[in-house]
């Protein structure tokens, strides 16, 4: 498989950056994960993109490699009624600073992957766009944040194994939403969001 070669090291060279991302915000249960990454200046692997556009083997071997040669890296978890409590965005944004707080290394500068954010302690920030396939940072906290909550959603899937969470990690495939129709939803729902498609009419 060919590099990525558009996937920047830093956006400002000799400053410590901590890449940030979420997984998990289109789900219909779960919690919600934020990941928080300082890669080393010379960091690099030619697989590492945005999670999304991987496969689980490259993002489960990914982990590791990012585990073991990060900086620091930390991983946190919003739970579904905290999400229908305070909404989706602000939950990603406080995973996030969870995720930050955890950091063994405090970061001179954050990038946070899409358009939105709440300053962080006195560090300044930038939110780029689509940034898990700008920055290696924020590719990798996207890994992170992706493999950490599908390992948990596989976990949860056994005590609640007809909505097939263990393959559609609680989004909303018609079979997922079918399992709700049928047997309503569970604790790990959230029940702000849309669990059912609007009704067919005649």
């Amino acid at each position: 498989m060919p590099a990525f070669p558009s996937l920047l090291p830093y956006y400002e060279k000799n400053r410590i950056e901590a890449g940030c991302d979420e997984a998990g915000r289109g789900c219909l249960a779960g919690p919600v994960y934020a990941a928080a990454v300082i890669l080393p200046e010379d960091f690099f692997h030619p697989l590492l993109n945005d999670s999304k556009q991987l496969k689980e083997k490259e993002r489960d071997m990914l982990r590791e490699i990012i585990e073991k040669e990060a900086v620091a890296w930390s991983v946190a978890a919003v739970d579904a009624p905290e999400i229908d409590k305070i909404n989706i965005l602000k939950a990603s944004i406080k995973g996030m600073h969870l995720a930050l707080d955890s950091l063994s290394v405090l970061p001179q500068y954050i990038l946070v992957d899409g358009n939105r954010f709440m300053k962080y302690q006195n560090i300044p920030h930038e939110c780029f766009v689509k940034g898990d396939g700008r920055f290696a940072s924020i590719a990798a906290a996207s890994v992170l944040a992706k493999t950490h909550r599908d390992e948990y959603m596989k976990k949860i899937a056994a005590e609640f194994p007809q909505y097939g969470w263990e393959r559609n990690m609680a989004y909303p495939t018609k079979k997922h939403r079918e399992a709700i129709k049928l047997y309503g939803p569970c604790k790990y729902h959230r029940m702000s969001y849309k669990l059912l498609e609007d009704p067919v009419l005649f």
